[in-house]
């Protein structure tokens, strides 16, 4: 069963909300470290690393967006920020930060254990066998987990690899921002496009010579993205 050995990292300051989340996901089999700041977050994920880490944007001390960057320099751990506002500068900040989702509050614990297995069938499911594409200086190895420019590998995040991969074994052809959601994060109806289009900004920081006039992930307007073969 995948909740199994399954360990979740809280960072929540607001005490009620935190034993709620604590209680929702310890009903679903999974077991919860809970911390109440971003100094105790990091500590406890140096003391024992997490499956999924959850952190709330508005902390005491070092904020969420600190504790997510701090995270993402040495671990590719699922993340998922919490917002108390839809606000469009809190969720791309957060995003750039390198988590890989977002949830508004208040959010039902159904809709935050979906997100949660979504990410987990991805983190833990092996890359599907497909041989190395190359285009141009690119190169995708999904056997591998590695992304090669010019023969110096790149550094991606699991979720930026998985999108890269998807966009290469359908290149040519154009992937809406729908078809990604579906096809990276796992999400349908209650999947957000500022999800795909942030990290498909991040990719082209990576991978693009010229980010602003993107070379290999193109974006066709009004319809979508493609990896230009």
């Amino acid at each position: 069963m995948m909740a199994m050995g399954t360990r979740i990292l809280t960072v929540e300051d607001d005490v009620r909300i935190r034993t709620a989340v604590r209680l929702a996901l310890e009903d679903e089999g999974w077991e919860v470290d809970e911390t109440a700041s971003g100094e105790e977050a990091l500590e406890a994920f140096g003391r024992a690393p997490s499956d999924v880490v959850l952190i709330d944007i508005m902390l005491p001390g070092v904020d969420g967006f600190e504790v997510c960057r701090a995270i993402r320099r040495t671990s590719a751990v699922p993340i998922v920020m919490v917002t108390a506002r839809a606000d469009t500068h809190d969720v791309v900040a957060g995003l750039e930060a390198g988590a890989d989702d977002y949830l508004t509050k208040p959010f039902a614990p159904k809709e935050l254990s979906a997100r949660i297995r979504a990410l987990l069938r991805r983190s833990r499911s092996t890359e599907a066998e497909s041989a190395t594409m190359q285009f141009e200086q690119l190169e995708i190895a999904p056997d591998e987990g590695a992304v090669r420019m010019g023969g110096i590998e790149v550094h991606l995040t699991r979720t930026e690899f998985q999108l890269l991969v998807e966009l290469g074994q359908q290149a040519g052809r154009v992937l809406s921002r729908e078809d990604l959601l579906e096809r990276v994060w796992g999400y349908d109806y209650f999947g957000d496009g500022r999800l795909v289009d942030v990290h498909i900004r991040r990719l082209r920081t990576k991978i693009e010579p010229d980010p602003a006039n993107p070379r290999f992930v193109v974006t066709i307007r009004g319809m979508g993205y493609k990896l230009q073969p």
